[in-house]
C-alpha cells in the first residue's frame, strides 16, 4: 500500500468513524427521559453473550436497560417488544428463549435492534445507533452505579406477608430423581444457596433467577392491580431508590424450627474427639435479631457449622477448620470478625481503635468457652444439650456497676498532666468524667456489658497493666523523654498525644485538636 492510502487509513478514516460515532452517541443520550444521569447509571448491562463462543471480535455494547423501558412506555409498549415468553414467563434472553450459533445470535441483536432504531429514525423521532462504531465503543460512555439489593428480614417478612405465608411460591428444591422442583418445607434457604453467581450444572445464576422470578412476580402482581415491587433496574438497585424502600422496623421472627440456643462444638457424632477448649453455648435466637439475614452467619448453607468446618476441614468448607471459622479477626462470618467489627463502632473505637492486639488470655476465652461437657457413659441428647447451654447463657451477668459503685470516689476526679508545663498551662483531664463516659458507651451493647468485668474499662487507657481500681500511672512505663532501650514504648509526651488524640480520632470528635484546645497558653 502506497503512502498515500497508508494516509487514508490512519488518519482521516478513523477521523470519520470518531465523528459518526460521537454524533450517534450524542442522538442517543439525548433520548434518555430517565430520572437518572446521563452518565452514571443503576440500570447498566453489558451485551457480551458472544463471549461463551471464545474471544469477542468487538467490545461489548453498553446497554441502558431503563432508558429503553422509558421510551417503550411513552409508546405504551411492554416488555414484550424484546422478550419473549417461556412457560408463562418472560425470557431474559432478548428475542429468544435459548442460545443458538454464534452467528444467529449476532444476526438477531443486528436485525432487530437496528431495524427497531432505524423504523423510528423514519418516524422522525430520537433513536439509538445504527452502525457498529456506535453501538462497540472502545472507551465506555457510562459508569454503573448498581449495588446488589439486599433481601434482607425486612423484606423478606413484608414478602411473606403480602403472599400470606405461602412459602412454595418462592422457595423450592431440587430433586435429581425426578429432575422437578419441590417444596421443602422447614428447610428453606437462601436463593444464593443454590443459584451461585454463574449458571453452573444447567442451573441458572441467581441474577436470572431473581430477575426471572420477582420481575414476573411484580408484574403480574402489578396487573391483578395490587401494590408490588419495581419493575425496572433502578427500583432495585439505584442507591437513592434504595434508601427509600419502606423498612419494617418490629420484625417478627422466622419461623424455621431453628433453634433457640445450641450448642457449639467440633462435630455432632456421639463420640467427641478430646479438645483443649470448652464447648460454647450460642445464643441464636439473640444473634438472629442482631443480623439483617441468615446468610452472614450461614454463608453457604442452612447446615450446622460443624457440618462442613470440621476438626481438620473439609472440601465443602474450603478446608477451613472450625476454630479457624470462628476465630478469624477479619472475616464477617467469623465470631471474632463480626465482635472485631462491632468494636470499629464509634462508641468503642476510642479504646480497641488505639489498642494493639495482645495475646489472648485464658479467662478471655472462658467467656465464650464456658464449661467442659460432663464426663459420662452416655452421650448427652440433643435436649440435654440444648438444657446445659440455656443454663450457661442464663448464668451470665451483665457487668455494668463498675465506677457505679460505693468506691467511686477511688477514681480521681481530675489529674494533672504538666508534661509541658515549660511552654503552656498544666492539663486539667477530667479522669472520672472520662471514666464514666466509657462505661456508659458500653453499656448501651450487651455484648460490651458482658466482655468488660471488673476494672477492664480502666485498660483503654492504662493498657499494659493489669485491670485495677487503681492502675499505675502514664509515667510508671512511659519515660521522659522516650527511653531508647525501650523502642515499643514512646516517650510520655508521644504516648499522651497518641493516646489522647487518637482517641478522639477514632470517636469522631468534633472538638478541634489543636495544642490550644487542651493546653492554655502561658501568660
Amino acid at each position: 500500500m502506497g503512502k498515500a492510502g497508508s494516509f487514508v487509513f490512519k488518519v482521516i478514516l478513523p477521523g470519520v468513524i470518531a465523528v459518526i460515532s460521537i454524533l450517534g452517541i450524542g442522538a442517543y443520550g439525548r433520548e434518555s427521559q430517565s430520572p437518572q444521569s446521563d452518565i452514571v447509571r443503576a440500570d447498566l448491562i453489558t451485551i457480551d453473550t458472544l463471549k461463551a463462543y471464545g474471544r469477542l471480535e468487538r467490545p461489548g455494547v453498553e446497554f441502558p436497560h431503563d432508558l429503553h423501558t422509558h421510551a417503550l412506555e411513552k409508546k405504551q409498549k411492554d416488555c414484550t417488544v424484546c422478550h419473549l415468553t417461556d412457560k408463562n414467563r418472560l425470557s431474559l434472553k432478548f428475542q429468544r428463549t435459548t442460545d443458538g450459533s454464534k452467528s444467529e445470535i449476532t444476526d438477531v441483536y443486528h436485525a432487530k435492534c437496528i431495524e427497531c432504531h432505524q423504523n423510528t429514525l423514519t418516524a422522525k423521532e430520537k433513536s439509538g445507533p445504527v452502525t457498529c462504531g456506535e453501538c462497540h465503543l472502545e472507551v465506555p460512555r457510562f459508569q454503573s452505579s448498581r449495588i446488589p439489593i439486599q433481601f434482607d428480614k425486612s423484606l423478606h417478612f413484608r414478602h411473606t406477608k403480602a403472599q400470606e405465608n405461602k412459602c412454595e411460591l418462592c422457595h423450592h428444591e431440587f430433586d435429581k430423581e425426578t429432575k422437578k422442583l419441590f417444596y421443602a418445607k422447614e428447610k428453606e434457604g437462601s436463593c444464593r444457596y443454590c443459584h451461585q453467581d454463574v449458571t453452573q450444572d444447567n442451573r441458572i445464576s441467581n441474577r436470572e433467577a431473581s430477575h426471572i422470578g420477582c420481575i414476573d412476580c411484580h408484574k403480574k402482581t402489578i396487573a391483578a392491580k395490587k401494590k408490588a415491587g419495581p419493575v425496572n433496574c433502578e427500583g432495585c438497585h439505584d442507591p437513592v431508590q434504595q434508601a427509600m424502600i419502606e423498612r419494617v422496623q418490629d420484625i417478627p421472627r422466622m419461623t424455621r424450627k431453628q433453634p433457640d440456643v445450641v450448642m457449639m462444638k467440633i462435630s455432632r457424632d456421639a463420640e467427641q474427639p478430646e479438645t483443649r477448649m470448652n464447648f460454647v453455648p450460642f445464643d441464636h435466637k439473640a444473634h438472629e435479631g442482631y443480623n439483617a439475614t441468615c446468610r452472614v452467619c450461614h454463608h453457604e448453607s442452612m447446615n450446622a457449622c460443624n457440618t462442613c468446618h470440621t476438626q481438620n476441614g473439609t472440601k465443602e468448607g474450603k478446608w477451613v477448620t472450625l476454630d479457624r471459622s470462628m476465630h478469624q479477626p477479619n472475616a464477617d462470618a467469623s465470631c471474632m470478625g463480626c465482635h472485631n467489627t462491632a468494636k470499629a463502632q464509634t462508641n468503642c473505637a476510642g479504646c480497641h481503635g488505639v489498642m494493639r492486639p495482645s495475646k489472648t488470655d485464658e479467662l478471655t476465652c472462658q467467656k465464650c468457652h464456658m464449661a467442659a461437657m460432663p464426663k459420662t457413659s452416655e452421650p448427652l441428647s440433643v435436649d440435654q444439650e440444648i438444657l446445659m447451654a440455656k443454663t450457661l447463657l442464663d448464668s451470665r451477668q451483665k457487668q455494668d456497676t463498675i465506677f457505679v459503685d460505693p468506691k467511686i470516689e477511688d477514681i480521681p476526679e481530675k489529674v494533672t498532666i504538666r508534661g509541658l508545663s515549660h511552654q503552656y498551662e498544666p492539663v486539667e483531664f477530667p479522669h472520672r468524667k472520662i471514666a464514666q463516659t466509657l462505661l456508659k458507651n458500653s453499656s448501651e451493647k450487651k455484648i460490651a456489658g458482658y466482655f468488660h468485668t471488673n476494672q477492664s474499662m480502666c485498660q483503654g487507657c492504662h493498657h499494659n497493666s493489669p485491670a485495677s481500681i487503681k492502675p499505675p500511672k502514664c509515667q510508671s512505663c512511659h519515660g521522659k523523654p522516650f527511653d531508647e532501650t525501650k523502642p515499643n514504648a514512646p516517650g510520655l509526651l508521644g504516648a499522651y498525644h497518641q493516646q489522647c488524640m487518637g482517641c478522639h480520632k477514632a470517636m469522631n470528635m468534633e472538638k478541634p485538636m489543636g495544642c490550644t484546645e487542651c493546653h492554655k497558653e502561658k501568660s
